[in-house]
């Protein structure tokens, strides 16, 4: 069985600046992969470089056996930090169609509402579909931007910190939706958290970084407490 997604010596240098040296990690098909590690770690900027946003200074990043780079397959992704401004006058149906056009739909035909419609519902998020985003709570807009984020039908997904901003109860369903929508599409999930909790019981595999790669491979043998320590210079416990 080949891998998906396979990452080989990867490094990267912002303004000179080492941030991450040698990751190698693969991802197969219907994967759940959890990237763990404390702040300032490199979980964001590699997930930024997988989306081909920073330019690695070495290394290989395949997808499906070609050059990430030149990889015309559909990537979903979910950031930490929304970068559109919760006050902006728009509604729920815009920024999920935004997804697949990549650029404002200033006008939604009924065909595209339809099919906004059905993303929506994926993600239990349908009702919101004429809801302004200035009146979603945070869980709410998390759906929203899922449901933007799965919009082709991407077999490769990116979540940088999903769980920011929203509850316990709306973490735990968007937990069961992703598992829900990697079982139907058998897509690969790579997701940073600070969770290691959810890394234990939602990953197949988890990538421990600190700048540079502690470890790699099923989280029980990836987070133990030799590990951690490494990883995070303290004691951190997680239930298995």
């Amino acid at each position: 069985m080949k891998p998906i997604l396979q990452i080989q010596n990867l490094s990267i240098q912002l303004e000179a600046h080492p941030v991450l040296e040698n990751v190698f990690f693969e991802a197969f098909e219907n994967q759940f992969v959890a990237i763990i590690g404390p702040n300032g770690a490199g979980k964001t900027v590699l997930i930024k470089t997988l989306l081909g946003l920073i330019k690695p200074s070495q290394g290989s990043m395949t997808l499906w056996g070609e050059p990430l780079s030149q990889n015309i397959s559909p990537i979903g992704y979910v950031p930490q930090t929304k970068t559109l401004s919760r006050h902006f006058p728009a509604l729920a149906s815009e920024l999920v169609l935004n997804g697949l056009k990549g650029v404002w739909p200033f006008r939604i035909s009924k065909d595209e509402k339809k099919l906004v419609f059905q993303n929506l519902e994926q993600v239990g998020a349908a009702h919101l579909i004429d809801r302004p985003l200035t009146s979603l709570s945070g869980g709410e807009l998390q759906r929203i931007y899922l449901a933007r984020a799965l919009i082709r039908n991407p077999r490769l997904v990116l979540l940088d910190e999903p769980a920011t901003g929203i509850d316990t109860v709306g973490e735990s369903d968007m937990y069961s939706l992703l598992e829900d929508y990697r079982k139907k599409i058998k897509a690969v999930i790579i997701m940073s958290t600070h969770d290691l909790e959810v890394a234990s019981h939602h990953a197949h595999s988890v990538l421990l970084l600190n700048q540079k790669q502690i470890c790699f491979g099923p989280a029980k043998k990836v987070l133990t407490k030799e590990n951690l320590y490494r990883a995070f210079g303290h004691d951190t416990h997680v239930h298995h």
